[in-house]
C-alpha cells in the first residue's frame, strides 16, 4: 500500500515537463481567449475553468497517480508560476505579452460598441462599471477601459465626480468662516 502510494509510474524530468508544457499551453490560451474572463467570470466561463482543469490533469499526472508525482506537479506548477511572473516583471516584452494593454470601451462619453464586442461585453456591463463610480451613465465620463488584469477603469467628466471628504471639508470650512463674518457684523454692516 505504501509503496503504491507513493512510488511513481514516470521519470520525475518527464512529470516536471509536462507540468511545464500544460502550464505554458493554459497560459497562452488564456491570453488569447482575452482579458475579460479574469474579471467578468460568469457561470459558463466558471464552468468552462474547472472543466479545463480536469482535460488538463492527466496531460500532467500521464500514466502515474502517486502523491509522490501530484507533489511534484504542484510544486513544478508554482514555482514555473513564480519564475514566469518574476520574468514578466523583469522583461518589459513578456510582461506586456502576458498582461496586455488596456482597451478603450468608451471615450468622451461615447460608447465604443465594436470593442466591447470583441471583448464579449454587454453595454449594461459598462453601464454598472461606470454607476459603481459615481456615474449615472456612459455620456457623464471621459474615459471607460479594460485594464490589462480585467477591471473595468472609469474615469467621470469633472462635473460628474462625487464629493470627496477634503471636498466636503473645505465646504464646511468656507461655511463656518462666512458664519463667523456675519456673526461678528453689526445690523447696520450686514
Amino acid at each position: 500500500m505504501w509503496h503504491d502510494m507513493f512510488a511513481m509510474a514516470i521519470p520525475v524530468s518527464e512529470k516536471v515537463l509536462r507540468t511545464v508544457l500544460v502550464y505554458a499551453s493554459i497560459v497562452v490560451l488564456i491570453r488569447v481567449v482575452g482579458k475579460r474572463d479574469l474579471a467578468q467570470i460568469d457561470t459558463g466561463d466558471l464552468v468552462v475553468m474547472l472543466l479545463l482543469s480536469n482535460v488538463v490533469q492527466n496531460a500532467i499526472i500521464g500514466p502515474d497517480d502517486s502523491v509522490t508525482g501530484a507533489v511534484i506537479g504542484a510544486v513544478t506548477l508554482l514555482a514555473t508560476n513564480a519564475g514566469l511572473v518574476h520574468l514578466a516583471a523583469e522583461w518589459e516584452p513578456l510582461g506586456r505579452f502576458l498582461e496586455g494593454t488596456p482597451t478603450v470601451l468608451a471615450k468622451d462619453g461615447v460608447y465604443d460598441r465594436q470593442a466591447a464586442r470583441r471583448l464579449g461585453l454587454r453595454r449594461a456591463d459598462v453601464d454598472v462599471a461606470v454607476k459603481r463610480q459615481g456615474g449615472e451613465r456612459v455620456e457623464d465620463t471621459t474615459l471607460v477601459s479594460l485594464e490589462p488584469g480585467g477591471s473595468l477603469l472609469v474615469q467621470l467628466k469633472p462635473g460628474e465626480e462625487a464629493a470627496t471628504k477634503n471636498d466636503v471639508a473645505l465646504i464646511l470650512a468656507r461655511l463656518e468662516e462666512l458664519e463667523a463674518r456675519l456673526a461678528g457684523a453689526g445690523p447696520a454692516e450686514r
